[in-house]
């Protein structure tokens, strides 16, 4: 009998293969706990540690895909990120490259975090930019190796960005609301600013201003972008104010949190209350009642800022790139029809 391989680990432990994959070849992105128990599990299964010294040298390079965290308000340990995560590890050991998970932090010398960037060395550098501004962007100068932005978009031609479309996703699920519901939508708009939640309001106001109503006509309500921070806001806010008809919301964990808030306040959903969210994240099927939402692909979107990487390590296609991932919405329960 052959020595287990990771990934039957990874069935063994109920673990996605990147998260075994960082474990067993010490590398940063799981936690000690996690770390420990892998090994454990490896050496219990009669795994073949040879294999992980010879599978490195015949890695065509390291790709390092950075984290930055400006506040971890939206860049968090959700089911959105660990996908995200697993697309890329998979992609870059499937191409030959070994991947490495590193975290940027704002407040913690991120000139000195990048530069140590530049030193490593990496064959090509893969940033989430989720919560970056765009006047960051010209730290990552220093750094000589090919680099593509995921999931953030600057008008800044020199760069590489890998996104989705928010303004397509958004406009999509808009318009669905307004068609079923026969109102004008409000919008459960996340109080922290980012790039994809600036682009998934021009598409809420596209669908308004093209079916004909007037964009101040809409109920805003700046909500956290976090399921426990958007139920404490909305549960408040439903103290005094009356909710509209139907919501688009900026993404799933504000649409759950204020969903919560709106049943205990005694609205039934989507009877009285209609709700649209944003990502389909794994817990967005299982809410009562399961969420409409807009699909983000991310796993995909993993893959392919690996792809792109991977054309400029090689020397192909080196004219910088926006590349725009399509989403679908996905219709669950928590739209209802306008009664006739």
């Amino acid at each position: 009998m052959g020595s287990i391989t990771a990934k039957e680990l990874a069935a063994i432990l109920h673990l996605s293969e990147s998260a075994v994959s960082l474990a067993l070849n010490d590398r940063p992105g799981v936690s000690r706990e996690t770390r420990k128990r892998v090994l454990d599990a490896a050496r219990e299964n009669g795994y073949d540690f040879s294999r992980k010294a010879l599978g490195r040298d015949q890695k065509k390079g390291t790709i390092c895909f950075a984290v930055y965290r400006k506040s971890g308000a939206v860049v968090g340990d959700t089911p959105f990120f660990s996908d995200l995560t697993d697309g890329i590890s998979i992609r870059c050991r499937r191409d030959g490259y070994e991947c490495v998970i590193s975290y940027l932090y704002e407040d913690e010398d991120l000139q000195g975090q990048i530069y140590d960037m530049r030193v490593a060395r990496y064959a090509g550098v893969i940033v989430l930019a989720t919560e970056m501004e765009e006047q960051t962007l010209s730290l990552f100068d220093v750094v000589e190796s090919p680099l593509v932005f995921l999931d953030a978009y600057f008008e800044r031609p020199e760069y590489n960005f890998i996104l989705i479309n928010n303004i397509q996703g958004a406009y999509q699920a808009t318009k669905y609301l307004i068609r079923k519901c026969r109102t004008q939508p409000g919008y459960l708009r996340s109080s922290y600013r980012i790039s994809n939640f600036d682009a998934r309001a021009d598409g809420f106001y596209k669908a308004i201003r093209e079916a004909g109503m007037s964009t101040s006509q809409s109920l805003v309500h700046r909500l956290a972008p976090s399921q426990e921070g958007a139920y404490a806001d909305m549960k408040e806010l439903l103290r005094t104010e009356k909710p509209a008809k139907c919501y688009f919301a900026d993404n799933d964990l504000i649409a759950i949190g204020s969903i919560q808030a709106l049943k205990e306040a005694g609205y039934r959903i989507p009877e009285d209350v209609s709700i649209v969210g944003f990502d389909d994240i794994s817990s967005a099927q299982y809410v009562s009642p399961p969420l409409t939402t807009v699909e983000v692909p991310k796993a995909y979107l993993g893959e392919a800022a690996v792809g792109r990487v991977i054309q400029m390590i090689e020397g192909h296609s080196l004219q910088p790139l926006k590349v725009e991932v399509f989403t679908r919405l996905v219709r669950r329960k928590s739209v209802a029809c306008a009664q006739t």
